[in-house]
């Protein structure tokens, strides 16, 4: 099935701009609309939940602006992500935004819930709900979604265990919608590589941390730099859901990284992830693609560099 325009048009690469916990805002949003992918980022990194309203509108009218004085050269849409769980007491409020402002593209996690698909049809947009296997994604489509993100083993944050070569392949087996992939990809070969393999887009996080727009620590982007994939570590310790984390950011807020417990998955609760020592405050999430992150540059220089080697790859498997 092709994809939708909104996922195709206006794009200069295919990718969506991950939506990354406290980093992502309004100022990297939009530098990444304007260089040519879809930008996103998760309505709970606006607080109070009023503020949503303001990041919406700013985000909206930026992005008409830079249209009118760039007709040649328009802004991809964006992507608001919202946390289906029921930990998250603002989700009513925060699709009512996302209904009043029309957004594009609406990022569906942890839970696949109809009404929600609804809400976001009503107005004409497509909803895409990220899964870690193949019951949740035949869930996500019998209740509503448009598309898929297929979150594999490598992916910064909340991760899954399967490497990406089977979830792609047994969800293609039976979807042919929109269909994206994380985990690992830090470089333009390996968005076509997603693409060989049965995506049709690539979901990209922890390069775009390390970018001068995005909402993280000095400290944060340096690590991520310095960083390897030796470097992180695979927990469910500080969410409740297993994720990937750097191993020094665990380290600094006093704890082995390499002897973590398991924690209590009931015990999620994302109002009070910004408080204390906990993801993605304190223990900083990256995923396994960051060996390929040399240096903290604009959201336009990382978007030209992708693009670069994603021509420079299909150059290279055309010649073979």
């Amino acid at each position: 099935m092709a994809l939708p325009a909104i996922l195709k048009d206006k794009l200069r690469l295919p990718v969506v701009g991950a939506p990354l916990f406290i980093v992502s805002h309004p100022a990297l949003t939009l530098a990444q609309c304007k260089a040519g992918v879809i930008g996103a980022f998760p309505a709970l990194n606006a607080r109070p939940e009023s503020q949503l309203d303001e990041w919406l509108a700013e985000i909206t009218e930026g992005l008409a602006a830079h249209d009118a004085q760039n007709p040649d050269r328009p802004a991809a849409p964006f992507a608001v992500n919202q946390i289906v769980h029921r930990s998250n007491k603002r989700l009513e409020h925060d699709l009512m935004m996302c209904v009043k402002y029309k957004v594009p593209v609406v990022i569906s996690s942890l839970g696949a819930v109809p009404e929600v698909n609804a809400a976001i049809h009503s107005y004409g947009g497509i909803v895409l709900h990220d899964v870690i296997n193949n019951r949740h994604a035949n869930s996500a489509i019998r209740k509503g979604a448009d598309g898929l993100i297929a979150v594999a083993a490598g992916a910064g944050g909340h991760a899954g265990p399967l490497s990406p070569f089977a979830l792609v392949q047994e969800i293609r087996e039976w979807f042919d919608g929109p269909l994206l992939l994380s985990g690992a990809i830090a470089t333009g070969g390996a968005i076509l590589a997603a693409q060989a393999m049965g995506a049709d887009m690539a979901y990209i996080g922890s390069p775009f941390i390390a970018t001068t727009e995005a909402r993280a620590s000095d400290a944060y982007k340096q690590m991520i730099v310095d960083s390897a994939s030796a470097d992180i570590v695979y927990s469910n310790y500080f969410t409740g859901i297993h994720g990937n984390y750097l191993k020094p950011s665990i380290t600094a807020a006093g704890m082995d990284p390499e002897h973590l417990p398991e924690a209590d998955p009931t015990k999620m609760d994302f109002e009070a992830a910004t408080t204390g020592a906990k993801a993605w405050k304190d223990i900083w999430g990256c995923g396994q693609g960051i060996g390929a992150i040399k240096e903290v540059a604009p959201v336009e220089h990382l978007v030209a560099r992708l693009e670069r080697e994603y021509s420079a790859a299909k150059h290279r498997i055309a010649a073979t």
